[in-house]
């Protein structure tokens, strides 16, 4: 069966493109001007249509944690993300006991199989507990722990398969835990980390191409004994190799640092991410997730002291919303930075609107307010 969808706004890899995109199997069959027969068309002329948003980061949304939930938790906070663009994620787990990470990628191995859920789920992204005390955010510090060889060798032999990439602090790594996930698929990705450069190049070689939310978390310049070293900040721009994440709500960072960021590692280099939390899309004001307390205010989730962030209440239509519009970067990068850049990272055939890649497709309007999504070609929303 063709389908055909039809708008003077395709965003494509070359520009904004008048006319159509032919769907055929799951796959982008064409971008064509021509208009052919088909089985089913959709007119959206007006409107912006964009590859699916992938987003690599995410604990939850509507109420729904992919921690300490169920595996109906993750099937629904998955279906909530697609209703604002996302058609590809990673559902995000943070540091805890062992078991309840395990337990955490089981209900992912479970919602990957359930007809219920709508966007793909590649796999689950492990964010601990292999990371720093000093850099550790909201993370609860009860569980961050050094690699432990038998506890992730156990975890990955069970569940590599069900496991897309794994956050974790270089500097607590002698370079045995970042080259073991390395070669069984999994991403390694530094974060919530204090690592120098030194410690950056080593985990590089043993397979690290990702830096989990930069500026957030990251450390920067140190001094020792009148010796700088340089930290993970710097790295991730003098090295061109290191792909990078940013939380662009327009909170965790200001657009003017998101500009920065774009202008030295360019587009290409840079994925956004919302780091959402189980209650992004909610109205709670205030409580209690994995033992932290936490209050929402001024757009954005923080500790109830107030003394840092702990996490986004964001959705990835707001993110493409703040890049392309707060932060002056056009309605391409920002696309490009939502949807190619992290399926780069990810190894996969999607995120652009081109011939022969998956027909995963948001449609917005021109304030990003999503309208209709498409799921390897089939109408989901």
């Amino acid at each position: 069966m063709i389908t055909k969808i039809k708008s003077d706004k395709i965003i494509t890899p070359d520009g904004v493109f008048d006319g159509y995109v032919y769907i055929c199997d799951g796959k982008i069959d064409d971008v064509l001007q021509k208009d052919l027969s088909c089985d089913k068309s959709y007119d959206f002329t007006g409107k912006f249509v964009s590859p699916g948003f992938i987003d690599i980061h995410t604990h939850g949304a509507g109420g729904h944690p992919f921690l300490d939930g169920t595996a109906e938790d993750v099937v629904l906070g998955c279906n909530f993300h697609l209703f604002h663009g996302t058609t590809t994620i990673l559902p995000t787990v943070s540091a805890s006991d062992i078991k309840n990470m395990r337990a955490a990628v089981e209900n992912i191995k479970a919602a990957m199989s359930d007809g219920r859920t709508l966007p793909n789920i590649v796999g689950a992204h492990l964010e601990g507990p292999y990371l720093s005390k000093n850099q550790s955010g909201a993370q609860c510090t009860d569980y961050i722990t050094p690699p432990k060889k038998d506890d992730y060798e156990a975890l990955v032999n069970d569940l590599g398969k069900y496991i897309a990439r794994w956050t974790y602090a270089p500097e607590v790594d002698d370079g045995a835990f970042c080259s073991y996930i390395s070669s069984r698929g999994i991403i390694a990705s530094a974060g919530h980390c204090d690592a120098t450069y030194a410690d950056m190049m080593r985990a590089k070689s043993c397979g690290c191409a990702l830096i989990t939310h930069l500026y957030s978390c990251t450390s920067t310049v140190t001094r020792r004994g009148g010796f700088r070293s340089l930290g993970v900040i710097e790295t991730a721009f003098l090295d061109d190799d290191f792909f990078v994440e940013i939380i662009a709500d327009g909170k965790h960072l200001p657009p003017e640092l998101i500009r920065m960021i774009v202008k030295i590692k360019g587009a290409d280099k840079v994925a956004l991410i919302t780091d959402s939390l189980e209650i992004a899309g909610t109205d709670t004001k205030s409580g209690v997730m994995g033992g932290t307390k936490f209050i929402v205010e001024d757009g954005v989730c923080k500790l109830y002291d107030r003394s840092a962030f702990a996490g986004s209440v964001a959705t990835a239509d707001t993110l493409v919303r703040v890049a392309a519009y707060e932060c002056g970067l056009g309605i391409e990068e920002a696309v490009r930075m939502m949807c190619a850049t992290p399926a780069k990272i990810l190894g996969l055939n999607k995120g652009a609107i081109v011939k022969g890649f998956d027909a995963d497709i948001a449609v917005f309007d021109e304030n990003i307010n999503i309208t209709d999504v498409f799921v390897n070609g089939r109408k989901a929303v």
